[in-house]
Formats: C-alpha cells, sequence, structure tokens
C-alpha cells in the first residue's frame, strides 16, 4: 500500500467545507491502495507566525521520502520558499480556492499572496483542485502548467429529500462559515424589503473565524428589524444540519466567490430550489434549471430573486425537482478519494 501524509493547518474537526472535503478523503484513501494519515500544522495559517514556519518546515522535513505529502492549500500557499524546501518527500499541493481571492484583503496583502502561491504551486509535483474553474484560474493567474492540474471536485452524500411543505412562514437556508467572503450580511439586508412576506431564515455555520464579518451580519440583522425572523445558530454538527436541509423550502448563498460550493451541492442533494450568486465556481456547480443566479454583491439583484422565489410556488417546484434530479448526479466522495488516491499513485512511481 502506498504512503501519504496529509499536512492540515488547524483543528480538521471544524465544520467547513473544506475541513469536510480533508476528512472524507483521509477517510478513504484507505479503500483505494493508500496509507494516509493526518499530518497537523499550525492553525495560525494563512497567516503563520515565525515560530509556527519553523514548526512546519520540522514537520515536512520528517516526511519520509518514500512517502507523498499532500498539503492543503490554506497552508501550502502561504508557506515560503525555505520553508517548502525542507520537504524531502514529493508534494501534492490541494487548493480549495486560492487565497489571495478571499474578500477583505488589502490589495498589498492580495499580491503577496498571489506571488507566495505562485511560487509554491511551482514546486508541487502534482496540484489537486476542486472545480474547473480553479483549474482554470491556476493556468491563467498562477502560471501552473496544466498538466500538473488534477480536478477532483467534493463529493455528496446520499441526503433525505427536502419536505416542500410550503406553509408559511417559508424556511430559508443559508450554511457557511460567517467570514466576509460569504457576505452574510448582504443577504440580511437582501431580505429587508421582504418584510410582508412570511418567511424564516437560518444561518448555520461557525460564528468564531471572523469577529468582524460576525459584528457586521449581527449589525445587518439589528438594524433591518430582522432579529425574530432570522436565528444564527452557530456550528452544527452532522444531524443537525441534515435536518435543516430536509425541513427547508429554498437555499440562499450570498457568497462573492466560490473555489467550489459544497452548501450548493448539499442542496441539491436534498432537492431545494436555490438562490446564490455566481460568484467564482458557484455558477457552474449548479445548474440554471435549479437555481436563479445574481452577480456577487448585488444586493438589490439578490433581494428580487428571492422575492420571486417566496412569491411563486410552481417556480419552487420546478427549481426543486431540477436540483433534485442535478442533485443524483453529483460526485459521492469515492469518487473524490479515488481521484486524489490515482494522483498520488502517479506521483510515487
Amino acid at each position: 500500500m502506498l504512503e501519504a501524509m496529509f499536512a492540515i493547518p488547524g483543528d480538521l474537526d471544524l465544520p467547513t467545507g473544506g475541513y469536510a472535503y480533508d476528512r472524507r478523503v483521509l477517510e478513504l484513501l484507505p479503500r483505494f491502495g493508500v496509507a494516509a494519515l493526518h499530518l497537523p500544522l499550525p492553525a495560525s495559517f494563512p497567516d503563520p507566525t515565525a515560530a509556527d514556519l519553523d514548526e512546519t518546515a520540522r514537520a515536512l522535513a520528517g516526511v519520509a521520502p518514500h512517502a507523498v505529502l499532500l498539503i492543503d492549500g490554506l497552508a501550502y500557499g502561504a508557506m515560503p520558499a525555505a520553508v517548502i524546501g525542507c520537504a524531502r518527500a514529493p508534494i501534492v499541493a490541494l487548493v480549495h480556492h486560492p487565497l489571495c481571492l478571499e474578500a477583505g484583503l488589502a490589495a498589498t496583502r492580495r499580491e503577496a499572496l498571489r506571488l507566495l502561491e505562485a511560487a509554491a504551486l511551482a514546486r508541487a509535483r502534482k496540484i489537486i483542485v476542486t472545480s474547473p474553474l480553479t483549474q482554470r484560474t491556476l493556468i491563467a493567474d498562477f502560471a501552473a502548467p496544466a498538466h500538473k492540474i488534477t480536478v477532483a471536485e467534493p463529493g455528496t452524500d446520499p441526503a433525505q429529500r427536502a419536505a416542500h411543505g410550503g406553509q408559511p412562514p417559508l424556511q430559508l437556508l443559508s450554511v457557511g462559515a460567517i467570514v466576509p467572503r460569504k457576505a452574510f450580511h448582504l443577504l440580511v439586508r437582501a431580505l429587508s424589503p421582504l418584510q410582508d412576506r412570511d418567511w424564516r431564515l437560518t444561518i448555520a455555520g461557525p460564528t468564531d473565524r471572523s469577529p468582524q464579518a460576525l459584528a457586521d451580519v449581527q449589525a445587518a440583522i439589528r438594524t433591518t428589524g430582522l432579529g425574530q425572523r432570522i436565528a444564527l445558530v452557530g456550528p452544527v454538527d452532522k444531524d443537525r444540519l441534515a435536518g435543516l436541509y430536509a425541513s427547508a423550502d429554498a437555499f440562499l448563498m450570498a457568497s462573492l466567490y466560490e473555489g467550489y460550493g459544497m452548501v450548493l451541492a448539499e442542496a441539491m442533494a436534498c432537492g431545494l430550489p436555490i438562490v446564490c450568486t455566481s460568484g467564482g465556481a458557484a455558477a457552474e456547480t449548479v445548474p440554471d434549471g435549479a437555481a436563479i443566479k445574481v452577480p456577487p454583491g448585488d444586493e438589490r439583484a439578490l433581494s428580487l430573486a428571492i422575492e420571486r422565489l417566496l412569491d411563486d410556488r410552481e417556480l419552487r417546484q420546478r427549481m426543486a425537482q431540477a436540483a433534485w434530479l442535478a442533485g443524483q448526479k453529483l460526485p459521492r466522495w469515492e469518487d473524490t478519494a479515488r481521484i486524489v488516491a490515482e494522483v498520488i499513485a502517479e506521483v510515487a512511481r
């Protein structure tokens, strides 16, 4: 059996799409002939301290040369060449989405991250990305050779189809970490003109990633007077999340950029009609028949799209059916792990 070390920064149990991807790949790689072990890296990435970089260099140096070193892009894209050079094992980089495309970065920081990640990717033997869009982005903007890149889209699990009771209040759901890129404050403001409709919104996801983003969404809830309509429930476990999807009438996403959009795939797997932005890969993840798509950051367009969905039950039903059919065709996690294992095997040869 091939050997691999999967280097991941921070807490592997965090309830975000990137960490969920990493957990499932780690779990399933042995089925495809790869004995994979978790190599923890400091949680400070992508803004590591000097001490954390020293710790990372030692961790990479400790991986045996005959193993393959798979490194999550949250850390790898922020690693200086001197740190990467300590690795004796061949490197496969996993890029969920380029670090410089995170919202809220200063221009100088954005450019520094772009240069750092481009240099890091040049040192990787192979690169795994989670969407065709990210593949195209790395080729166009990071000078990554196409032959080095493999797409391994996130998998989905079979899910219970949402009940779509359709009785007021309509249950709206949005899922994701409260960070600037997810733009939950814009979603709240987009709902403000729709207070004459009967709806409730649940936002599920970690609230400790960005104090400013959390303050922004809380301020939006307060200033719009929607405190009785919108529930920020924080991180939820797998069973609670499945229950939220199953009881929802529609799924909303205001994200400015998505490397893939795992929550969109989860919503489709449950047959939920979707209103989302076209930021990043989101436009490609969801077929047009299953979603109303609006430009990222366009609050008015988002509000009008949600209004259409709230007011037209037949439209919701058609979109729900389209989402359900698309959801049944999505890749499973076994497909994802198999592709990653094939890349590891190629590098190990």
